[in-house]
């Protein structure tokens, strides 16, 4: 069991390397003057991700429910360098905030080329106690809501051979406690959006999609809900949103980040008790 474990590992790191080695080149050049709109850009992997693109010289548009702190975001980005930034708050859990943020965005940048979709809805991290209204909202918030802008944006992306970026997390491949809601909403998203990859290339669309796998971030809101209770790694919000520009500017098709996420997606269903050991030990939970 041990041996093959260490064979099914080994195996995974190869693979992970292959991919890295046969990705394609990154061209920061390519994201100057990019019309890009980026939710759930308030703060965390959104804000960090609005920094990037500013720097890179990029149009942006952002969007989250905060007013106050987008006007923030927006100063900062056109200090870094973005040759436009704004902002429209609005509220993704709103049947017509959605559509209204892509019209907003391509109106004021006259297009776009990349839609990232990255926002979130709160939830508790707890043991779910049966609020089944708070999971109707949430998968209005993470996952309904992003197909409504995906379908929304398609023609324009079209229009500018541009890209689809999803963010999800490692939370959308495999299960853990104290996150129920929140995973249900990440695997509704991945197999949404694997599945319209598919029908976009069928129909030989122009238009990529990027996945983007994230393990634990070290955003203000995940760390204040996970402190003392895992001890899962946490990894640096301005490195993410960067792999996440990398991603959708080279137009692959999945980003792991970090570099565990892919082992894990691979070796969890080989040994699925390993894996459910795994999880269970890494947190700390008395009944």
């Amino acid at each position: 069991m041990k041996t093959l474990t260490k064979v099914l590992l080994a195996s995974a790191a190869v693979a992970l390397l292959a991919v890295k080695w046969t990705a394609p080149t990154f061209n920061a050049e390519s994201l100057r003057g990019a019309k890009v709109l980026v939710t759930g850009a308030s703060s965390g992997i959104g804000e960090q991700m609005a920094y990037h693109y500013a720097t890179f010289g990029a149009q942006l548009v952002i969007t989250a429910r905060r007013e106050k702190v987008l006007q923030r975001v927006v100063e900062k980005c056109l200090s870094l360098g973005a040759q436009k930034a704004l902002y429209v708050a609005a509220d993704m859990s709103s049947n017509s905030d959605p559509d209204r943020v892509v019209e907003f965005a391509v109106e004021q940048l006259g297009g776009l080329d990349y839609l990232v979709l990255n926002h979130i809805g709160s939830s508790p991290f707890s043991m779910w106690e049966g609020d089944v209204q708070h999971l109707l909202w949430l998968m209005k918030v993470n996952f309904l809501s992003y197909a409504q802008m995906a379908w929304k944006g398609l023609p324009i992306l079209e229009q500018s051979n541009g890209a689809l970026v999803v963010v999800s997390s490692l939370l959308g491949k495999m299960t853990s406690p104290f996150v129920a809601p929140y995973t249900s909403t990440k695997f509704a998203l991945n197999g949404f959006f694997e599945g319209f990859r598919h029908e976009l290339t069928l129909k030989k669309s122009n238009v990529s999609i990027s996945i983007c796998t994230l393990g634990l971030i070290d955003t203000d809101a995940a760390m204040e809900k996970v402190k003392g209770v895992t001890n899962v790694p946490a990894y640096p919000a301005s490195e993410a949103a960067l792999k996440i520009i990398m991603t959708g500017a080279t137009g692959e098709r999945d980003l792991f980040y970090p570099w565990y996420t892919y082992i894990v997606t691979l070796t969890k269903d080989f040994f699925p008790s390993v894996s459910d050991y795994v999880i269970q030990s890494s947190y700390n939970y008395v009944p």
